[in-house]
């Protein structure tokens, strides 16, 4: 089921409605009521792939309850790897069985031996890498003793399963959410108030931005080698904010739902097109994944303590494998490998955290240094989203190839893109004066009431002009 769809626009209040004024007398039947919602919601895609989710909540509870029956350390370990091995066994097996046969039999004929071996018709199900990783913090953080193993089932399956971060996140960690299913909720109106103007931005960077510069970009990407230089800058810069609109609108709209039904989930991106440097970029994208990594495996494997080839090395793992989740593709992994050669100067030089701060905080513009910084963060961003974006390594390098052609100084063709042209910049605009809150339409919540709904039925009227196509989200591939 998509956030912007009408089968989610009657589920939402019909969940809500249930959950406030049936169940609300129960905590229990609260979480019986999410479990049902949730499976509903993602069976609504494919049903038989709800069994994975249950098979793996399961698994993880039996393994929190062995976890705490025991000190022995050798018991502990095959606990925890039995958790790693069932959850990173199914996604291995629907992400990556076909890339590793495909590279298998590649290796092999480059040294001259032929081996015939059939690849899968597997279809990969939805958000298999964000419930893997969220349910795997459970047992992760039961083991290091972080987190008290839960014996009530319910509230494990709810937290495996909660319908608005289920399939593309936030990835939520077991430490924050999981202990909010065991607490009593009541209805808070400015809570809701505030999630639903968060769903309402969601929506307008998912439908408006987003949507609408897909058709652009998937038009460009496809047809490259006949483009010239100007519109392949072009088709990169609609994918850049494309990507942007895309994903940060899903978490939006995770998140405000999650308000909804008293629910407080992790922020997922603070402006990362703000950044000043590569480092700051990463600290403010897809935060709920790049901190999962940090915590649980480049502090583990020793972070950036040690010499400098172990900083070097920890620095690609980390960037590689967190490519390599996105995709069984090689254009995910020389993506991440980019970034890391991106972030390892100010990793070696110390200048890794030196923008911590909000960029400008306080001021209406930023100084020239802060702008440069932002500039020249957001091209290296693009120039690595054309691999993210590529169907191959061959058409990423072709297409950069042609950006750097002479025909990059040609008039490009904007016919169908003048609107477009115009709403992005205005939307960063937006976003520009709202970086200091949590999400930019945020910042209206001090201005007066009349400015306010005029503002949200202007989005709303921008929202149903500017709808086409319907658009799957972008990481629901993930």
């Amino acid at each position: 089921m998509l956030f912007n769809s009408i089968d989610f626009a009657i589920f939402l209040p019909v969940v809500f409605l249930l959950y406030w004024f049936v169940a609300n007398r129960s905590l229990k039947w609260q979480n019986i009521l999410i479990i049902a919602a949730s499976y509903l919601f993602y069976g609504w895609w494919d049903w038989r792939f709800l069994s994975l989710i249950l098979f793996s909540t399961v698994v993880d509870y039996l393994v929190g309850i062995g976890l705490s029956k025991t000190d022995e350390l050798r018991k502990r370990r095959i606990l925890l790897w039995t958790s790693i091995s069932v959850n990173l066994g199914f996604l291995g097996f629907f992400k990556y069985y076909n890339f590793f046969l495909e590279n298998f039999i590649t290796a092999f004929s480059f040294f001259g031996s032929d081996i015939s071996a059939s690849s899968l018709n597997i279809i990969l199900p939805v958000g298999i890498s964000f419930y893997t990783f969220q349910t795997l913090s459970y047992t992760i953080d039961v083991y290091k003793r972080k987190l008290e193993p839960t014996r009530d089932f319910i509230s494990l399956a709810a937290f495996v399963s909660f319908f608005p971060q289920l399939v593309a996140g936030p990835i939520e960690r077991a430490t924050n959410l999981l202990p909010q299913f065991d607490s009593p909720r009541t209805f808070s109106y400015s809570k809701s108030v505030d999630g639903m103007r968060q769903i309402l931005w969601g929506l307008f960077k998912k439908i408006v931005i987003a949507d609408n510069c897909a058709v652009h970009a998937n038009y460009i990407f496809a047809n490259s080698a006949d483009m010239d230089g100007s519109m392949l800058l072009l088709g990169a810069l609609f994918f850049t904010f494309q990507i942007y609109g895309d994903f940060s609108g899903y978490s939006d709209i995770a998140i405000g739902t999650a308000r909804l039904f008293g629910f407080d989930l992790m922020r997922n991106f603070a402006f990362p097109y703000f950044s000043r440097d590569i480092a700051e970029f990463w600290r403010r994208w897809h935060i709920s994944l790049s901190t999962w990594f940090r915590d649980y495996l480049y502090i583990p494997i020793g972070g950036s303590r040690g010499g400098t080839w172990m900083k070097v090395r920890n620095t690609f793992i980390i960037f590689v494998v967190s490519g390599f989740w996105h995709g069984a593709n090689w254009t995910f992994i020389v993506w991440g490998a980019l970034n890391a050669l991106y972030f390892l100067p100010l990793l070696l030089a110390k200048k890794n955290r030196q923008n911590i701060e909000i960029v400008a905080q306080g001021k209406h513009l930023p100084t020239i240094r802060e702008f440069g910084g932002m500039m020249i963060t957001f091209w290296l961003t693009v120039l690595a989203w054309i691999f993210f974006r590529a169907e191959s390594l061959t058409h990423a390098f072709s297409y950069i190839e042609g950006i750097l052609s002479p025909t990059l100084f040609m008039m490009p063709d904007l016919a169908g893109m003048k609107a477009l042209l115009l709403i992005v910049p205005l939307f960063m605009i937006f976003e520009w004066f709202g970086r200091e809150k949590e999400f930019a339409l945020a910042q209206v919540e001090g201005w007066n009431v009349y400015t306010r709904y005029i503002l949200y039925y202007i989005i709303i009227l921008a929202i149903f002009l500017f709808t086409g196509e319907q658009q799957q989200f972008i990481y629901f591939q993930f």
